[in-house]
């Protein structure tokens, strides 16, 4: 502590002369007096240890606990917390063994903010092992979603759906190290209308065996476009062989979303200058409309994505890495220096480029959604204006290799930006008669 001045330079109390008791009179920390001559933390490890370890010999895991939350940079914080009425509960529960540290049994529990913070440290401080936030949470709104399946043979085909197309594509992404909520909630969203499809069945008094093309073109054509998503259910279920030979045709959007190049600019330059009203997200701002990255990307980038190296600052996004121009390369060094967020748990080290308010969890991708869309910025025209500039300015293959795309994705926005290009050619070639 450095409590004392003498023109510009700070003192130790000893060169100040000060002589108030700051020391703790439980550890010897100098540290400022929380209660009764003892600092936060002690205060803090007596507290817990009261609720955590009321017997001997303490559970392991609770002992544990206790050892984690008394870890914590500001004790002080966790002192707020466990007063909750909710916390303080839970806490109890787990001291006296009728809750256990395991993820099943906080799944058993009501889940809310509370709990899933207790994980969080649980998890960041090694007491329970990792797992996948969005994988976790589908594999239980599946088991919600089968039990309320009707009839039976739709739930079976459902089951096996979920189970070796989506649940298996998320863990390969998973070990590949990419999120999965975009992955989620594109599998939510076909589940629910393949669970719709098969009532319509049943009210029909049919099922996947006896529907046929004209029943299934029927559904299509007296419902909403999102019908179209069972598509790869079909075609998955042709295979297995129990479902017959039909087609839904690839639906093709209308239209893409994008905004003229003046505009992407314009809004590049105030994020660089002074907008968003934060540096993180003005970061976040400029790795959307500069490198077109998705927001679930962008959330959970990390730190060693950053490379220095003797030409200037990379971004490790594809297999290639990526300039960072000026002046954004000063800005991406100003938030690895300023990274908010860093005070949960026990640790300053976040791997996260954009730590969460959780401990061990990046800022969610609705967070930065929000943020960014009360600024105005159209994030799908956004992402769109971006990769088409780049695709008009470097060959698809580099960009695709760069940004993380596949190299058809990159073609496709290739093909889409030279559209109009095409089309003039044309009306030179052939100009319409009069």
């Amino acid at each position: 502590m450095l409590p004392g001045r003498d023109d510009s330079q700070l003192l130790c109390r000893s060169c100040a002369g000060i002589t108030t008791d700051l020391d703790c009179h439980r550890c010897g920390a100098e540290a400022e007096h929380y209660r009764r001559r003892i600092c936060a933390r002690c205060a803090l490890r007596e507290d817990l240890t009261t609720v955590l370890v009321p017997t001997t010999p303490a559970l392991p895991a609770a002992e544990q606990l206790l050892h984690a939350l008394c870890a914590a940079q500001r004790p002080e914080s966790i002192l707020t917390w466990k007063r909750r009425p909710q916390v303080a509960a839970l806490l109890a529960a787990i001291g006296a063994g009728t809750v256990a540290v395991s993820h099943d049994a906080l799944d058993a529990l009501a889940s809310g903010p509370v709990v899933e913070h207790l994980r969080d440290l649980l998890v960041h401080h090694g007491a329970l092992p990792h797992r996948d936030r969005d994988l976790a949470r589908f594999r239980r709104w599946l088991d919600d979603r089968l039990a309320a399946a009707e009839p039976s043979w739709a739930a079976r085909a459902i089951e096996q759906y979920a189970t070796w197309h989506h649940l298996r594509a998320m863990n390969t992404q998973l070990r590949r190290g990419e999120p999965l909520r975009g992955k989620v909630h594109y599998a939510k969203q076909e589940i629910t209308e393949i669970g719709r499809f098969m009532t319509w069945l049943q009210q029909q008094d049919l099922t996947l065996n006896t529907c046929t093309q004209q029943h299934l073109d029927r559904w299509l054509a007296d419902g909403p476009s999102t019908r179209f998503i069972i598509r790869t259910f079909l075609r998955w279920a042709r295979r297995h062989r129990i479902a017959p030979d039909l087609h839904v045709a690839r639906r093709v959007p209308q239209s893409t979303p994008t905004f003229a190049e003046e505009a992407r600019l314009e809004l590049l330059a105030r994020c660089l200058r002074d907008e968003p009203d934060t540096l993180t997200y003005r970061v976040a701002a400029v790795l959307l409309l500069l490198y077109a990255q998705p927001l679930t990307r962008i959330a959970s980038m990390r730190t060693e994505q950053v490379w220095s190296t003797s030409d200037g600052l990379v971004l490790v996004l594809g297999d290639e890495p990526a300039a960072v121009p000026a002046p954004f390369d000063q800005l991406l060094l100003d938030h690895l220096a300023r990274r908010p967020n860093l005070q949960t748990g026990s640790h300053s080290d976040s791997p996260w480029l954009f730590p969460g308010t959780r401990a061990g969890q990046h800022l969610a991708p609705n967070t930065i959604m929000t943020r960014l869309r009360s600024l105005g910025i159209d994030l799908q025209g956004a992402r769109n204006a971006a990769i088409k500039a780049l695709v008009q300015r470097v060959p698809p293959p580099i960009v695709a290799s760069q940004l993380g795309y596949s190299p058809a994705i990159a073609h496709r926005h290739a093909e889409h930006a030279a559209a109009p290009d095409n089309r003039y050619a044309a009306l030179i070639t052939n100009p319409p008669a009069n």
